[in-house]
């Protein structure tokens, strides 16, 4: 049967760091005797070749500790940059083990104090959020999350000097994880809370890719990070995937605010108003008449023999009377 090495990444830079500093101080080691020995020759030439060879040795410590100390620091980000961890799953035994005797407790005592869990097992996404939710894309159920880690600054997403207690005063907290099988597109919620009051809350479409590493973050007022234990719940779609839980410690900074004055309007001058002239009256001119009465005369003429006289009375300007006197003639009208 052949034989199979598998190694992970974290465990292949543990075996060459080790390697490199093992062989780094049997280099050193080498090469110092050699040196040693080589200066106790009398013969020149072995002397310096034994010299040379020692201090050829000394080099490749040098070196050798060189490429432990790289390892140390820099190969773990570049090697997870080129290849994105996958979040380690946690397996669940099967096997239960069932007990072969039960002995049944001839005393029952009563518990006199109920203890209260603070957090509940599975988080419920509280209602409000549904109507923030913008994704489109159904969350793959094969997406892992790992647990949150929780530090005050982060490079390339990984978290630098990671704490579960902070003492006050407290401005910036990032929590870190790591994940695997995303889908760009699908909700992701993240709710940092103190007890039951949200302090912090983030909701948007995912647009980390299938794999990697992210961070969720909390920047309130520094008087909001009140002493007690906070706990952070990520969810994905509607279901709880992941979360974690920190302490602050210590009294928050209380912050004095100064009032800021307000301006006062000076009061402006009302003007009187001015005088209204009195509109004076105009003459109205009556319309002159200029008519004259016209005098009709009436008159009636009537044949008068040349026996009768006649008479003519004015009583007005406008009417004359004329008096026949004597008979009329027959044939004649009045």
């Amino acid at each position: 049967m052949p034989f199979t090495l598998n190694l992970d990444i974290e465990t292949a830079l543990q075996v060459l760091f080790f390697l490199s500093v093992i062989g780094g101080l049997l280099a050193a080691i080498a090469g110092w005797n050699s040196i040693r020995s080589g200066s106790r020759l009398m013969f020149f030439r072995k002397r310096r070749d034994m010299i040379m060879r020692g201090w050829r040795m000394v080099i490749l410590a040098i070196i050798l500790g060189s490429i432990a100390f790289s390892l140390n620091q820099y190969a773990r980000p570049v090697i997870y940059r080129v290849f994105p961890p996958s979040p380690t799953i946690t397996l669940t035994s099967t096997i239960t083990q069932t007990p072969t005797i039960s002995q049944t407790p001839t005393i029952t005592f009563t518990p006199t104090i109920t203890l209260t869990p603070m957090f509940s097992p599975t988080p419920l996404l509280p209602t409000q959020y549904l109507s923030k939710f913008t994704g489109q894309i159904t969350p793959d159920p094969m997406a892992v999350f790992s647990s949150l880690q929780f530090s005050r600054k982060i490079e390339g997403n990984l978290p630098v000097d990671p704490l579960v207690e902070f003492a006050n005063p407290v401005m910036h907290i990032y929590g870190t994880f790591s994940y695997d099988k995303m889908t760009d597109g699908a909700q992701w919620t993240a709710i940092w809370k103190r007890g039951d009051t949200i302090i912090c809350d983030e909701t948007k479409p995912w647009d980390g890719g299938t794999g990697g590493y992210g961070y969720t973050d909390c920047l309130p007022p520094a008087e909001d990070w009140l002493p007690g234990q906070y706990e952070v719940q990520i969810f994905l779609g509607t279901q709880y995937i992941t979360g974690g839980v920190f302490t602050v410690t210590g009294d928050a900074p209380t912050v004095t605010r100064t009032p800021v004055p307000t301006k006062t309007m000076a009061p402006t001058s009302t003007r009187l108003p001015s005088a209204t002239a009195i509109p004076s009256k105009t003459p109205v001119i009556k319309p002159t008449d200029t008519r004259q009465p016209t005098i009709t005369p009436k008159s009636t003429r009537t044949l008068l023999p040349p026996t009768e006289k006649a008479t003519a009375t004015f009583l007005a300007p406008d009417v004359i009377v004329i008096t026949v006197t004597g008979t009329p003639p027959s044939g004649l009208i009045p």
